[in-house]
């Protein structure tokens, strides 16, 4: 440790994931978690692999400047990484020889020379602290540290890290056990991925839309993937048939073999969705919810803990994490990391660092609250920004000389049925929109739904959207009695809220969605997903007091404690990270209100000419 900041007890450690998908930095300061942001906020670039140097940049700014910098931590070991795809290569032979120059790109390139540059950016007296952190463990970290538990089971479950594709720890204190792991090429996220392929959705990005997918079909192939393509035992161990999956020897996910027992082709992207890979959503869904289920069970049996930590792209399936809840009564308290996937690595890394290299104490595992800070942890624009970004814009805009008046407005525009995209405070770190980076709107609309999916965010209209609730309201609309500020549990809307929905011939004839769509499913039809489910976001006025007061005024004045939340962009592109995003993003889409700061700004008021602009963003399938 250096002098100058030993002399403080406040290292300061940055960690960084990339150079596959979802790049990030995020900056721990004395064991606390000080800020995260994705690279891909900055550059505009959805899931940017690069290596993160604007969102470097940003996190050094954060902790007072590169001299402060203690130790940088990079999420995963390339050496190990870079030993797998030799083996793979080697065993595979010749079938290996299609996919082994894009492995060998990867891994040959910025990744084994990793440690060199990040030096960088480390002042010359401490240039040799470059730690490298395995992947899992950085997972692990990332879910246990900023924990409100003391101790807790600990899984993680990906794709794959060096090898290990899931892991079993047990984290107590300021230490994390490995317990056991499961090694590539067995995996539950590729496994959910060559799915997510066959049903023609983009692996690493269309998960979360086989997700969404399944309520509208049956399992029926769930015995036909178990007899076949994975051996899942009752301790949650499990083995794949490769045969079946083609990330061994090609650049595709899936095989011959795979379509052969499914019954049918690697659904076109472009085609119709029909029923029957709706039905292997389903059951592609309902394999990973047991296989969870046991492997969560089996944790808590060997580390004898009532609380679990979860981490790796796996468990940002919040339906499976809804199902832990409801199903394992032996589960007593569930935090997941809201950057689960490859992005969280990057704060894992500095943790595992802060916690182990430099003895730093835990800023969680006291009370009920977790370290996390609301997950706003990204940069935050001041009122200066805001008004500048408006006048280059050439926008009329509403100014409020307090925020309660503002708040008030926004409010009374929500219950009068209009779309707000709302900019407030510090983005969000993850994957989710939790209120600053979001797009709200009256969760009572009938057409909430299929009008905020193809209007607003242009993209497919089945789709289901988020809930944000007051906390303290959550177990009156929803079966769920645990707090969920991260929008990562799935839960069921309670029976008084519920509407029959007439699914006719759906099954037998032609799968029309939009019959099924068009039917209010609840008295909140447009965050009520089609099987009565609703992906729950709590508020509380404790980590987001200012998002928590609008809800509280909408509440106030519709009864209702409840809006839409969905992230503030559109299909194909990050999460809004500026004031010029924010506006690019409202003058081309749907959104009606501008809340921006303490200003209002109404499409309605604008000139001809800016209001003739919605509709021509173009943006990337997604």
């Amino acid at each position: 440790m250096s002098e100058s900041l030993g002399a403080t007890g406040l290292p300061a450690i940055v960690g960084v994931s990339g150079l596959y998908h979802d790049s990030a930095a995020a900056a721990v300061v004395g064991g606390e978690v000080i800020a995260a942001v994705q690279e891909e906020r900055f550059t505009r670039r959805k899931h940017d692999p690069n290596l993160p140097e604007r969102a470097l940049a940003w996190c050094l700014e954060q902790i007072g400047g590169r001299e402060r910098l203690e130790a940088i931590a990079f999420y995963e070991d390339p050496a190990l990484s870079m030993d797998r795809v030799l083996r793979n290569a080697v065993e595979m032979a010749p079938g290996s020889a299609a996919s082994w120059p894009a492995a060998a790109r990867s891994q040959l390139g910025q990744k084994l020379l990793i440690g060199d540059a990040l030096r960088r950016y480390l002042p010359a007296e401490r240039s040799g602290n470059v730690f490298v952190v395995d992947h899992h463990v950085s997972h692990a970290a990332s879910a246990f540290y900023p924990s409100p538990f003391a101790e807790a089971a600990v899984v993680v479950a990906d794709g794959i890290g060096e090898w290990a594709s899931t892991t079993v720890a047990h984290g107590k204190g300021s230490l994390i056990e490995t317990l056991s792991e499961i090694r590539y090429p067995h995996s539950l996220g590729l496994f959910y991925s060559a799915f997510t392929y066959h049903c023609g959705l983009k692996v690493n990005s269309g998960e979360y839309k086989l997700m969404g997918l399944a309520p509208y079909g049956q399992p029926r192939y769930v015995d036909r993937i178990m007899d076949r393509m994975i051996d899942l035992r009752e301790d949650g161990s499990y083995r794949l048939n490769t045969e079946f999956f083609g990330w061994l020897t090609s650049d595709r996910a899936t095989t011959a073999a795979f379509e052969a027992v499914m019954g049918c082709p690697r659904r076109d992207p472009e085609s119709m969705l029909t029923i029957e890979y709706m039905d292997i959503a389903a059951s592609a869904q309902a394999v990973i919810d047991e296989a969870m289920l046991r492997i969560v069970r089996t944790a808590l049996a060997r580390t004898g803990s009532g609380n679990l930590c979860l981490a790796g792209g796996v468990a940002l399936n919040c339906v499976t994490n809804g199902k832990l809840i409801k199903r394992l009564p032996e589960l007593k308290r569930i935090w997941i990391q809201p950057a689960a996937g490859d992005a969280g690595g990057a704060l894992g890394a500095a943790l595992h660092v802060a916690h182990t290299a430099y003895g730093q104490a835990r800023h969680a595992g006291v009370g009920q609250r977790d370290g996390q800070k609301g997950s706003l942890l990204g940069p935050s624009y001041g009122e200066a920004a805001v008004a500048a970004a408006i006048d280059a814009a050439g926008l009329v805009a509403h100014h409020f000389d307090s925020t309660e008046a503002c708040v008030a407005r926004t409010a009374e525009a929500l219950a009068a049925g209009l779309i707000i995209g709302r900019f407030e405070g510090a983005m969000e770190f993850g994957p989710r929109a939790l209120g600053n980076r979001s797009i709200l709107a009256d969760p009572r609309r009938l057409d909430g739904q299929a009008y905020i999916n193809l209007r607003v965010k242009f993209r497919e209209s089945w789709r289901p959207f988020a809930p944000v609730v007051l906390a303290d309201h959550s177990s009156t609309y929803f079966d769920l009695d645990d707090e969920s500020p991260y929008m990562l549990l799935v839960a069921d809307v309670r029976e008084a809220f519920r509407r029959p929905v007439d699914w006719g011939d759906f099954r037998e004839g032609s799968a029309d969605m939009f019959k099924v769509l068009g039917q209010p499913r609840s008295t909140l039809p447009s965050i009520t997903h089609v099987d009565y489910s609703a992906r729950i976001q709590t508020v509380d006025a404790e980590r987001n007091p200012p998002f928590h007061a609008l809800l509280s005024r909408f509440h106030a004045l519709t009864g209702c404690p409840i809006l839409i939340n969905t992230s503030f962009n559109v299909r194909g592109e990050p999460i809004v990270c500026d004031p010029e995003d924010a506006v690019r993003c409202f003058l081309n889409t749907g959104i009606d209100v501008l809340a921006f700061g303490n200003h209002l700004v109404f499409k309605s008021e604008q000139s001809e000419a800016i209001r003739l602009m919605e509709g021509k963003m173009e943006f990337a399938p997604d």
